[in-house]
């Protein structure tokens, strides 16, 4: 007996009626994202890795999915780099390039590469999949898709304001209740350079990135750990738990990082973004958290994080502003801001809650029944009719029995059924069933479109 077939772990298949969900999702943000002025673009699934590389620190670097050279990739390898059995340093050997780990890494390449064709501030969309050799569980995928939007070529706070706006209204379309987290990176660096470690910005923000995860003893742990002085862990603790609203938390910053000239610019950035948060009638909630820090290596200002407040997940939108990600690729001082939807983990929320909508324009509505040549005959130039009229429908295609013609279309969920034996033919009518009600109406063709497209 033959092996089942099987895909990798922390990859899915997706059936008609979940890639419909999926695309109501997509479309939901799609529409937003036009909204808001911004125009999409398309990038290879896989990128050279001198592009990916060391853009996502060293743990983000570990989860990059490596494509293996082409032809006999070990050939050319010295025999005494294969026998120290090193993978980093026989990597760089074999592969030449890897799966995109996100979509702001490969859009900065692309602004650069297409620096003279677009037009600054440059307002783009992106909906493609990423990979990332992480360990699967709940809401974590090792192949998973973003939705991202990013502004680049502005230093304005307005960008980041609008992007908040933007998160609002995509949730509240969605009907999830959700939260926006803000803070800062200059905050994090005058809070590192306070505490006297402003030489471990990086370890800090990793580490207090996990305190959801993994709680503050791990956290402090993981600090000495990495290097970081006793003295300088304990002057943290207070920080991090700073109580209060978000004005009386930056009453607190402002005295806490008095003598951080950064960190009092951190400061600065998040009071002119709350003040142009604060005529928008926002939904959804806004407020500063002090231990967001997201790990990501090249965000330089705004960090932004959105969880649901309906039930227990991991955040589902999330983004922030990167000061100088193009110099990487040759084009300094372009600065860029951008956020990123889940969609797979906003796909696990509309589910458990039941908010997907019950009917989807990419179902079929209409099924005429199959009684054979000549009613197929009958039918056909109707069914053509009641297509151009922009209604989904199809004719089972062959003339099978009643039954297993009525539980294809229940198996379908499809709203209406169309019955022409000879005695409709004779009437030069049709048999309009609604198979949710079970009500039965006798209509011409005109009268079958009209109903079906008011219903």
């Amino acid at each position: 007996m033959a092996q089942k077939p099987s895909i990798p772990k922390g990859t899915r298949d997706f059936s008609p009626a979940e890639v419909v969900k999926r695309n109501y999702i997509f479309n939901t943000i799609k529409k937003v994202f036009r909204l808001y002025g911004f125009q999409p673009i398309e990038t290879p699934a896989m990128e050279n890795l001198s592009t990916l590389m060391g853009k996502y620190g060293e743990e983000g670097d570990k989860l990059l999915f490596k494509i293996l050279n082409s032809g006999d990739f070990i050939s050319k390898v010295p025999d005494e780099l294969l026998d120290k059995k090193d993978s980093n340093k026989l990597t760089p050997k074999l592969s030449e390039k890897g799966l995109r780990y996100d979509l702001t890494v490969p859009f900065a390449r692309f602004v650069v590469q297409y620096r003279n064709d677009i037009v600054f501030p440059f307002r783009r969309y992106q909906m493609q999949p990423v990979w990332r050799a992480d360990r699967p569980q709940k809401g974590r995928y090792r192949e998973f898709y973003q939705c991202d939007a990013d502004v680049i070529g502005s230093n304005s706070l307005l960008n980041e304001a609008e992007l908040i706006q933007i998160i609002d209204n995509v949730f509240t379309q969605l009907k999830i209740n959700a939260i926006v987290k803000l803070n800062n990176r200059k905050i994090l660096a005058g809070i590192a350079e306070i505490i006297g470690e402003h030489e471990r910005l990086t370890d800090i923000t990793v580490a207090i990135d996990k305190l959801e995860k993994i709680g503050i003893e791990n956290v402090n742990r993981e600090l000495e750990e990495k290097g970081v002085s006793k003295v300088a862990v304990e002057n943290l603790q207070p920080i991090l738990a700073l109580q209060g609203s978000t004005g009386e938390k930056m009453v607190q910053l402002d005295s806490i990082l008095a003598a951080s000239e950064i960190g009092m610019k951190g400061v600065e950035e998040l009071k002119t973004l709350f003040n142009y948060l604060q005529p928008m009638g926002l939904n959804t909630g806004v407020e500063l958290d002090l231990t967001l820090a997201r790990g990501l290596n090249y965000y330089t200002g705004a960090i932004i994080e959105v969880k649901t407040t309906d039930m227990e997940m991991g955040s589902i939108c999330g983004g922030g502003r990167y000061d100088d990600l193009t110099g990487i690729f040759g084009l300094p001082g372009v600065s860029g801001v951008g956020i990123s939807f889940g969609a797979e983990r906003i796909y696990d929320v509309l589910e458990q809650l039941n908010l997907f909508p019950q009917e989807s324009p990419e179902i079929t509505r209409v099924m005429f029944v199959n009684f054979g040549e000549k009613e197929e005959a009958y039918c056909l130039p109707v069914l053509t009719k009641l297509r151009s009229a922009g209604i989904n429908s199809e004719i089972y295609p062959e003339s099978a029995k009643m039954k297993k013609q009525m539980n294809y279309a229940n198996k379908k969920q499809i709203q209406f059924v169309v019955l022409a034996g000879e005695s409709e033919i004779a009437e030069q009518k049709f048999t309009l069933k609604n198979m949710q009600t079970g009500e039965q109406q006798l209509l011409s063709t005109e009268e079958l479109i009209n109903t079906i497209s008011k219903s």
